[in-house]
């Protein structure tokens, strides 16, 4: 326990020396930034940079008036203690090891609106702990993340049509983002159809998404060197409907209808535990209103309602599903050289009460992923799947600003609990008498050159409350190092 806590503090001073050292080199005013914490994000180019050049370099990004290329290369070196169960005396809960991911993309010129685009991804894992993973490169299968055509002014209408193997980012990542959670970020797909039409007379986008996605990675396209893998869970389906305005100045109301139906797979999985794998039908409504109150104070404000039925694993039936969920955020920026940011935010996601004949829990749909914090997605494992991420409330300060024009930090502090207990003390995992759930400090250390390199820092560290047992409260910290670059 000892030798945790200090960890824990080697985690908070790590952070405090970064933001101290990019304190100290600040240079000179800095563009406004995001704080998305997406990585398709991309930050503007601070100043003029010089890459690798050459003939054949322009050759590769366009080898044909009809063809254009790509290429990018991600490193990252992962160290992490007790993310799972929150117990040292767990031989298996030390993670040291690294991802090593490559992608090829091109985009086939087929006229002026049509597109064919394609994205051949490659992720192996050299691990040095746990023991239970492969002792040696283990260099994994090759899959296509990328697979549409895209066609513009359909039927001569302000309408964008996407038909295939696609990423959704740009939607609402609370719900909407990632339908292969169980490759982590190896992945981020949809199979699917998705319209998007511009409403410009009222100022308006809708959006229609067809999903069709299946849990075996080799159900469409069988990867090369195919390693019987799945992407998420269980079969799913189903239909987005969503409505952003911004008729009204400094303002966008969002309107959205979301319907997933999920259905277990048929094989018994050897990468995933097959209590994971659940059938349901969900209806989801919402609605949005994001906006600025001045120059300095912006908000965002959401909240949704969810119906339809789910598989108890309590009780062992389908039964009716009524929960809700909300995230809200209120932001100040001191529009300031440093473009310093204060936030504070509330998210709330129900949690099943098991005396009740209904399912009170909310679904996260395709919102499994890190979006706040890649420790403790890990601590849903035993609950309910990893970044499976409900019954929850969750109050956070933080703080964001560029110290200079290639560094930007965000550090935030969360405050967790649970809003009921699903499991009614039956597991030694978890307490019956308590629903704080615990602090976590999350701080991010960001460099990007320009648009073409990139790297971060990032340290996190949790101290479990009494939600969990006394064997099971052990701190956890989680720390990664990432190198991108685009050729």
């Amino acid at each position: 326990m000892k030798e945790e806590r200090w960890k824990g503090v080697l985690v908070v001073v790590l952070c405090i020396t970064a933001w101290t050292v990019a304190a100290i080199a600040a240079d000179g005013t800095q563009p406004a930034i995001s704080r998305e914490r997406l990585e398709a994000t991309a930050t503007p180019e601070a100043e003029p940079h010089h890459h690798i050049q050459g003939e054949w370099l322009d050759w590769f990004h366009n080898p044909a008036p009809y063809l254009e290329m790509g290429l990018d290369h991600r490193f990252r070196t992962i160290t992490a203690r007790n993310i799972v169960t929150l117990d040292t005396d767990d031989k298996n809960n030390k993670y040291n090891f690294q991802r090593y991911r490559t992608r090829w993309w091109t985009k086939w010129l087929l006229g002026d609106d049509v597109d064919f685009n394609t994205r051949l991804i490659w992720e192996f894992r050299t691990w040095d702990e746990p023991s239970t993973k492969p002792q040696h490169t283990d260099f994994d299968e090759l899959l296509f993340d990328k697979l549409n055509f895209t066609v513009r002014n359909t039927f001569d209408l302000p309408l964008t049509s996407v038909i295939g193997r696609q990423e959704i980012l740009d939607i609402n990542p609370w719900l909407v983002f990632d339908a292969t959670p169980l490759d982590g970020s190896r992945t981020i797909m949809f199979d699917a159809a998705r319209f998007t039409y511009d409403w410009k007379e009222t100022d308006s986008k809708i959006d229609l998404v067809w999903v069709y996605h299946k849990a075996a990675s080799d159900a469409w396209l069988k990867p090369f060197n195919d390693r019987d893998k799945h992407f998420t869970e269980q079969d799913e389906n189903g239909l987005i409907l969503y409505l952003k305005n911004k008729s009204i100045k400094d303002t966008q109301i969002e309107g959205y209808f979301i319907y997933k139906n999920d259905n277990p797979v048929d094989v018994t999985p050897q990468d995933f535990p097959a209590s994971w794998s659940k059938k349901g039908e969900i209806f989801t409504y919402g609605a949005a209103l994001a906006g600025k109150i001045d120059e300095n104070w912006g908000y965002r404000l959401e909240g949704a309602l969810q119906t339809g039925d789910k598989y108890s694993s309590i009780t062992g039936d389908q039964e009716d599903l009524r929960a809700y969920g909300s995230k809200n955020t209120l932001k100040y920026n001191f529009n300031d050289p440093s473009n310093n940011e204060l936030h504070v935010g509330y998210e709330y996601l129900s949690g099943d009460d098991p005396g009740t004949s209904k399912i009170e829990q909310f679904d996260p749909l395709w919102g499994e992923w890190p979006q706040w914090s890649e420790l403790y997605i890990y601590t849903y494992s035993p609950e309910t799947m990893i970044a499976e991420t409900t019954n929850l409330h969750r109050l956070y300060f933080g703080h964001s600003f560029k110290p200079s024009p290639k560094w930007t930090i965000n550090t935030d502090y969360h405050l967790l609990w649970a809003d009921d207990d699903p499991l009614g003390g039956r597991t030694s995992r978890y307490s019956s008498s308590g629903k704080f759930r615990g602090q976590l400090l999350t701080c991010w250390l960001k460099w990007r050159c320009c648009k073409q390199l990139s790297a971060h820092f990032l340290g996190e560290y949790l101290i479990p409350g009494n939600f969990y047992n006394q064997s099971n409260k052990d701190g956890a910290f989680f720390l990664r190092f990432n190198f991108q670059y685009a050729f």
